[in-house]
């Protein structure tokens, strides 16, 4: 090699092995190079025993994937670029042209939107069922129905729907369940036992709570049935989906701090909700650990009566108009507006619920979503105070 640049490339120096520090390195690769055909031929990345290529994994990707599987009591995970994808992904592994899906009304909205553009277009079906109503999702339920999507609680309107008996309903039929935990993070409770059931795959929005930083997306798909796995793992491959090293080197630095994040995030919105239920303009305040909102009761069976995300909802007097709930969002300053949540900055949304929930809607006034970030609580209810006397 008289070349520099051979040299460059091929240098043979190797840094010595037994290095160890708090963060684990970041791997980043498309090619990964095989010490021989032998290797090349016989390497398995699907139990992860080896490495073949960077979009079926890297040190840094794997090592992600079974810490997750240790928060949320899992046995196998596999990685997406976004919550929304990883929703997709166990759609296009699980279903085909013929079969039906059910999705609680208060869905995600994304995810009723693929359900109403990509997933009809190829002949895959779906019926909304009443969030609350276990009985309505079991009269749904028909000989074409083979996933079932749970949300706890919905992610606008707060809802906590009984899973416990949900779950019960859609294993006696058969039914796979799967369940957008991105709002419990794998802290407030674990699906995979929930009162001698268990949810067959929980999917989280990595963006939100384990990332904190509001400057990541990724999710995540964890689930115990090796079946399923590979059904989701084979659809992933074939679909090319992947994520950055340094981007699953930001997840794995947030998580040994996620515990904490969560739970002050839960201090801090219980507060301000329960400040909102003193407020005059305020008709209802959606928290699942308040009593009096929806699911309450759900809730504290689940999650013991323990720990709740950072998120709420209120729902204004109907006295004030659109235009004027909106000037009191825009008139806040620590909180911004912005969708997403989990991050360090509070955050508000004003909804049209009711075009998103139709006629079942109770309300007639303009609900507002609150996502409490790290701020003292004093100045947070200090810049809520000072908007709504605009109003």
């Amino acid at each position: 090699m008289s070349d520099k640049t051979t040299r460059l490339i091929h240098h043979p120096y190797q840094p010595p092995a037994g290095f160890s520090a708090p963060q684990p390195g970041v791997f980043k690769a498309s090619t990964v190079i095989f010490p021989s055909v032998a290797a090349m031929h016989t390497r398995e990345w699907r139990n992860k025993s080896g490495y073949t290529y960077g979009l079926h994994g890297t040190p840094t990707t794997f090592m992600l994937e079974e810490r997750l599987c240790a928060l949320e009591g899992g046995l196998r995970c596999v990685l997406a670029c976004s919550g929304l994808s990883a929703i997709a992904l166990v759609n296009m592994a699980l279903l085909k042209t013929g079969d039906e899906m059910l999705i609680p009304d208060n869905v995600y909205g994304p995810s009723k939107a693929l359900a109403e553009g990509e997933l009809l277009a190829w002949g895959i079906s779906h019926q909304r069922y009443e969030a609350m109503s276990p009985s309505d999702l079991a009269a749904r339920i028909s000989s074409k129905t083979r996933l079932v999507w749970l949300e706890a609680p919905g992610s606008v309107t707060m809802e906590f729907p009984d899973l416990i008996e949900m779950l019960r309903i859609c294993h006696a039929r058969g039914l796979i369940c799967a369940l957008d935990n991105t709002w419990g993070a794998g802290l407030a409770f674990n699906a995979f036992d929930l009162g001698g059931e268990s949810v067959d795959i929980s999917v989280q929005a990595l963006t939100k709570y384990p990332s904190g930083g509001g400057d990541v997306l990724m999710g995540s798909i964890i689930t115990r049935n090796e079946a399923l796995h590979a059904r989701i793992q084979g659809t992933h491959m074939r679909m090319g989906m992947g994520v950055g090293g340094n981007d699953a080197e930001v997840v794995l630095r947030s998580l040994p701090s996620l515990a904490l994040r969560y739970a002050a995030h839960d201090r801090c919105a219980r507060a301000l909700a329960r400040w909102f239920q003193s407020r005059p303009e305020v008709v209802q305040v959606l928290h699942p650990a308040l009593e009096g909102s929806p699911g309450h009761a759900s809730w504290k069976s689940v999650c013991g009566g323990g720990q709740a995300a950072g998120l709420f909802s209120v729902v204004f007097h109907e006295r004030f108009s659109v235009p004027e709930v909106e000037r009191f969002c825009d008139s806040l300053g620590l909180f911004k507006l912005g969708y997403s949540w989990g991050g360090p900055i509070s955050l508000v949304v004003p909804y049209n619920v009711a075009s998103m929930r139709g006629p079942a809607w109770p309300y007639k006034g303009v609900l507002v979503r609150f996502s409490t970030g790290l701020e003292a609580v004093d100045d947070l209810q200090a810049d809520l105070a000072q908007a709504l006397d605009r109003l």
